[in-house]
């Protein structure tokens, strides 16, 4: 597919109109429903956007992303359109406000095609846990393509939009684009304001965009980045003009973490694949390190006792009584509570609110929460120790590529370990990025590289490097 500003220079050039561009998506989307990516498809909302946009471009007025169709996961709000987190709790919620990045993004006329589906409260690996079913990987539609935020890379990855927003709280941007071939972004945590998204984990999320080149995802994240006065934990960093500044042509110094390239259940082809990617880089005059990071088989348990510790207190708030799904069974206040979480909550859902319920409660807070918050700055300064000393860090996105629809199910342990190189990034909040690396047969898998906090500059320009 075309970058940005190609579409764009098109435009301007009156080779297409955003109107064609529009019907274009539109049919696309019709033809590909197999895949169960759209939760709902925006189409007059579209078409109507088209026709001012592309009286605005004719103008000479129109902003950054004039033309450019994006599609956003199920848990940003868009006013007056219907959200729900692919949840059955939030049936039929509409939203009152528009998240910041959804008003960002239509200040520089962007057209928002539609909600994507997901697991249900991001809640996932392989965009299986959805209220309205699982999302297929179009490049094979027997296999996943990878949560949560599943339904934005395939959308990409099938050309049903330019680009797509998605969240990631343990790698819920990267391992969907490891999965699909696209390039998945996360940012520094607080780089873009999380106002309007349906939380998670509040101190992990965080939200990206998902594209089909470096150059896109710079473009979208220079416009959604930035303080918002919604968000205390928004930075008030200046925002580069990171589309601008994709060119990297110094030498640099590079580590590659020992305990996941030795990790037992890497796969061979990804390794293989990651190893000639670090020759091929010091062929080029960058210096690349092997260096020990002793703590791999702590990230997952201490990921998963956060999160679900936050989840059990941000999803309290979905009771059946304020709005969304309410028990039809339900009896009185008591019954009203149980049955409507009981019914419009998922099985995995459940679980993780049980068990963040759990390390949270009194008897087992310090065995639990707090020593997983201590495991988490001993993280940090691990990483922050590392940034002095090489300018990036290099690790597969994924263990393996995709596997198959309902292969994971029965295993939560299993399935959870599909993050265990991506958790790093949001447990210490640093940029990460997700590029395409190679194939096992037609699937693909990515390379993640990692950045000290705000250095997404370098990291977009040096990700760029690899196309």
């Amino acid at each position: 597919m075309k970058s940005i500003p190609q579409i764009q220079k098109e435009l301007q050039e009156k080779k297409t109109t955003v109107t064609e561009i529009v019907h274009h998506f539109l049919s696309e989307i019709e033809t590909n429903k197999h895949l169960n990516i759209f939760v709902e498809v925006f189409s007059d909302d579209a078409k109507t956007k088209a026709l001012e946009i592309q009286e605005k471009v004719n103008l000479g007025k129109a902003g950054k992303l004039a033309g450019i169709v994006i599609g956003i996961k199920d848990n940003i709000c868009y006013k007056n359109h219907h959200v729900s987190a692919s949840s059955k709790i939030l049936e039929n919620f509409e939203s009152l406000y528009s998240s910041t990045v959804v008003e960002r993004l239509l200040s520089e006329d962007a057209i928002i095609i539609g909600r994507l589906n997901c697991d249900e409260f991001a809640m996932g690996s392989s965009n299986e846990t959805s209220v309205f079913g699982a999302v297929k990987n179009p490049i094979n539609p027997e296999y996943v393509p990878g949560g949560s935020s599943g339904g934005s890379a395939a959308a990409v990855a099938a050309g049903l939009c330019h680009a797509a927003l998605g969240t990631d709280t343990g790698g819920s941007i990267r391992q969907p684009a490891s999965f699909t071939g696209t390039v998945g972004l996360k940012p520094t945590y607080g780089r873009v304001s999380r106002h309007g998204i349906i939380a998670y984990a509040s101190s992990f999320d965080q939200v990206g965009p998902i594209t089909n080149s470096v150059v896109d995802a710079a473009l979208i994240l220079e416009i959604i980045a930035g303080k918002d006065e919604f968000d205390s934990t928004a930075s008030e960093r200046k925002v580069v003009n990171y589309s601008k500044e994709l060119n990297f042509s110094s030498q640099t110094k590079i580590a590659v973490l020992k305990e996941c390239i030795e990790s037992e259940g890497l796969n061979a082809g990804v390794k293989n694949s990651f190893l000639e990617k670090v020759q091929e880089l010091k062929s080029k005059g960058h210096e690349v390190e092997i260096i020990d990071f002793p703590f791999l088989e702590y990230l997952v348990p201490c990921y998963y006792v956060l999160t679900t510790a936050e989840a059990s207190s941000n999803l309290s708030r979905y009771d059946g009584i304020h709005f969304g799904y309410r028990s039809k069974n339900a009896f009185d206040l008591e019954s009203t509570y149980k049955k409507s979480r009981t019914e419009g909550f998922g099985k995995e859902v459940k679980r993780r609110i049980m068990l963040g319920t759990f390390v949270l409660s009194a008897g087992y807070y310090d065995a639990y929460y707090a020593k997983a918050q201590k495991v988490r700055r001993v993280l940090r300064n691990k990483l922050d120790e590392t940034f002095k000393n090489y300018q990036f860090i290099l690790i597969p996105t994924t263990p393996n590529s995709s596997f198959k629809i309902g292969q994971k199910n029965s295993d939560p342990i299993e399935m959870y370990l599909e993050d265990i190189f991506t958790v790093l990034a949001n447990l210490a909040g640093n940029p990460a990025i997700s590029v395409p690396l190679g194939k096992n047969g037609d699937l693909p898998f990515g390379i993640q590289i990692m950045a000290k906090n705000f250095d997404e500059q370098n990291l977009l320009s040096f990700s760029n490097t690899f196309f």
